[in-house]
């Protein structure tokens, strides 16, 4: 008695064949994830990276930008007797040095921040992790020309580990005489 039948199902063969294909495929995608992640930047290294950079360059553009050094006699006029403002921290007429962190002889206008490079991490953070960099150069902007020095290009530029964050920004002399 011979029935003839249809076997359903794989072999044993065919069976270890699909599982071997199977893992061999597998390891390979998770193989590109792990790699990937190890070399994306952080997504909370990046957000504080970046704030920092706008809180410099905010703290930055706030702050006037005249043509005298705002500590001189006259610089509500325009013509300077003493301090005319130049590119990087000025000397004050009492001989000091301006400092960013200074309680005397603070950062008073743009151009005092050229040049500026610091250290710094976030609240509770440990040791730095970020240095941020201040650049400030006279730009063509518009109808403002390079020559006339009545906009500045302003722009941070903070380095985290894995990354770099750049943020610009523009001001312009709109009221040269006018002081905080």
């Amino acid at each position: 008695m011979s029935t003839n039948r249809r076997q359903r199902g794989f072999t044993l063969i065919e069976l270890i064949v699909f599982i071997v294909i199977v893992s061999v495929a597998l390891v390979g995608v998770l193989t590109v994830f792990n790699v990937t992640t190890k070399s994306s930047a952080d997504p909370m290294i990046r957000k504080q990276a970046l704030a920092i950079a706008e809180a410099l360059l905010e703290e930055v553009m706030l702050q006037p930008f005249t043509v005298c050094d705002p500590d001189d006699a006259t610089a509500d006029t325009g013509t300077c007797t003493s301090v005319t403002e130049a590119m990087g921290p000025d000397t004050n007429p009492n001989g000091t040095l301006e400092t960013r962190a200074s309680s005397t002889d603070p950062f008073d206008n743009v151009n005092d921040y050229n040049g500026l490079s610091t250290t710094t991490n976030v609240a509770g953070g440990g040791a730095a992790l970020y240095t941020a960099t201040v650049s400030v150069t006279a730009a063509d902007l518009h109808t403002i020309t390079l020559a006339s020095g009545n906009a500045l290009l302003i722009r941070v530029s903070v380095a985290a580990p894995g990354e770099t964050i750049v943020v610009e920004g523009y001001r312009t002399r709109h009221s040269p005489n006018m002081l905080p």
